[in-house]
């Protein structure tokens, strides 16, 4: 029993010498390290911080360092050929969009197909047209036109066959008169001078050019471009 209690006292002693060694370690931070710790600077202020808020905080630094998203060019774009009915209701639905002076408008003339005539090329006088009128009626032919009117200009002396507002009329017409042998009959388009309006945006931004695109679209034949 003497025996026993001997050898405890020597473990006893043997542990508290260990521990005031540092070898079985220490609940302190300070004990285990103590340099480390007196080396640190300003503790005090050390502040412990969410995973949200650490998140939020390296994107705030990642965002600041960022080099800034250069700024967007104004545009200018160009929107024609309207008639002037459909000008009129381009201008209204365009009137939401507020753009003030940086919306002009201004009248272009161009040429437009009117009609589409089937004929027989100007045969130089009259001696011979009437003398081609005479082979078209050999051939069955009697509907026709000849154009002697000295304002028929270029045309003066060719034979007209008809006259067609639909392009599929005309080449219709055209197909009948081969068949029945007229072999130098074709078709050719008439134009007229029209007034058509085109309007300008200068000074916008890609979203308000895509507004303006949209409404355009609306629009039969119509053409967008940037301003030249």
């Amino acid at each position: 029993m003497l025996k026993f209690i001997v050898w405890t006292l020597v473990a006893a002693n043997a542990a508290v010498f260990a521990y005031s060694q540092g070898w079985l370690g220490s609940f302190s931070a300070s004990s285990r390290d103590p340099l480390r710790v007196r080396q640190q600077l300003n503790p005090e202020k050390l502040v412990l911080m969410s995973s949200a808020s650490a998140t939020a905080a390296v994107a705030a630094l990642e965002e600041a360092k960022a080099p800034p998203k250069p700024a967007e060019v104004p545009q200018c774009l160009e929107v024609g050929d309207f008639s002037q009915a459909d000008g009129k209701k381009f201008e209204a639905q365009l009137s939401a969009l507020k753009l003030g002076e940086r919306q002009s408008r201004h009248n272009t003339q161009v040429q437009e197909v009117s009609s589409h005539i089937v004929l027989i090329p100007p045969q130089g006088s009259k001696d011979g047209a009437e003398k081609k009128a005479a082979e078209l009626r050999a051939l069955g032919v009697k509907d026709y036109f000849i154009l002697s009117d000295a304002s028929s200009g270029p045309m003066r002396w060719a034979i007209s066959l008809g006259v067609f507002k639909s392009e599929s009329a005309a080449q219709a017409l055209l197909a009948n008169l081969q068949k029945q042998g007229v072999k130098s009959a074709r078709m050719q388009d008439r134009t007229t001078s029209a007034t058509r309006l085109q309007y300008r945006f200068k000074e916008i931004d890609s979203a308000t050019s895509a507004q303006i695109e949209a409404i355009a679209k609306k629009y039969e034949d119509t053409k967008l471009r940037a301003c030249k």
